[in-house]
């Protein structure tokens, strides 16, 4: 950043690009002062950041934002976007965390602050947060690589990230769908992988959404736990197996995803009210 540099980090710091831009940048473009991305530590700052923004995504893990004295609980999914002159810090003691920033100026970079604030918490998160952090890893490495347009490119990327934040909540209509989109893309994501070993962790890295958030979500829009949805997949496959196939129940069950035979049985009779070896004899009489 700035040779007094005002915004502090600690910790493991993954990548930590700092700018020196020139005048005529600060006045044409939208311009990376700082852009980075921190595992456990804390970023802080808040003193001689007139004119200078900052938005964060959390990736992966939870952080926390202390904001002129305010704390704000942050898990993945999650952003903010904060006027630099406020006194802040995020924070993270959780080793699996991620939290990618980009500290940026000029243009009318104070223009769209003020609108989002406006109608915004600093806290927000938007429908896909995998946009935000591409956004971002494209910025670091842009500006890293030190490219001929880099300033060019970055504007852009800045402009697109400062888009999703003025809209992430302007729609709710528009952002129900696309919460309803990504619960789709789940539950495809269940029918194709429902015999593999599905955790609520790898499908909250898998598609981008905090795991609390998606047990929610998902139970209120289908009615039923995902771990209610594996199981009724596991078991409609079982039960053309048994009908169509003269593999032994134990197969079955392995190919079903189940680690047991007992396992798949008693799950078997509590959906369909029927054994499987019953059920079975059903079809081949």
């Amino acid at each position: 950043m700035v040779s007094n540099e005002p915004m502090t980090t600690h910790n493991q710091i993954s990548k930590r690009i700092k700018n020196s831009p020139s005048p005529e940048t600060k006045r044409t473009f939208f311009y990376v002062q700082e852009t980075g991305c921190m595992k456990s530590g804390s970023l802080s700052g808040g003193e001689d950041e007139e004119g200078l923004f900052l938005i964060c995504a959390v990736s992966g893990g939870n952080a926390e934002l202390v904001l002129n004295g305010r704390s704000y609980p942050l898990t993945k999914g999650d952003c903010f976007f904060i006027d630099c002159a406020n006194s802040y810090t995020v924070n993270s003691e959780d080793e699996h965390t991620e939290v990618m920033w980009v500290c940026f100026g000029g243009a009318t970079s104070a223009e769209y602050y003020d609108y989002y604030i406006a109608d915004n918490r600093n806290v927000f998160r938007p429908s896909f947060i995998d946009k935000v952090v591409s956004a971002v890893n494209e910025l670091i490495e842009t500006n890293e690589k030190k490219l001929s347009n880099a300033e060019v490119i970055s504007s852009k990327l800045i402009m697109d990230i400062l888009t999703i934040a003025l809209t992430q909540s302007s729609d709710s209509s528009q952002n129900d769908s696309a919460l309803k989109q990504k619960l789709a893309a789940v539950n495809a994501f269940i029918d194709d992988h429902f015999n593999e070993a599905i955790t609520l962790e790898g499908l909250s890295s898998e598609f981008y959404i905090s795991k609390y958030y998606l047990t929610r979500e998902y139970k209120k829009i289908y009615g039923r736990t995902i771990f209610q949805q594996i199981i009724a997949a596991r078991i409609e496959y079982g039960k053309k197996l048994l009908r169509f196939s003269d593999k032994s129940v134990e197969e079955i069950a392995h190919l079903c995803g189940f680690n047991d035979q007992s396992y798949f049985a008693r799950q078997f009779k509590k959906a369909e009210n029927i054994t499987c070896f019953s059920y079975r004899k059903m079809w081949r009489e």
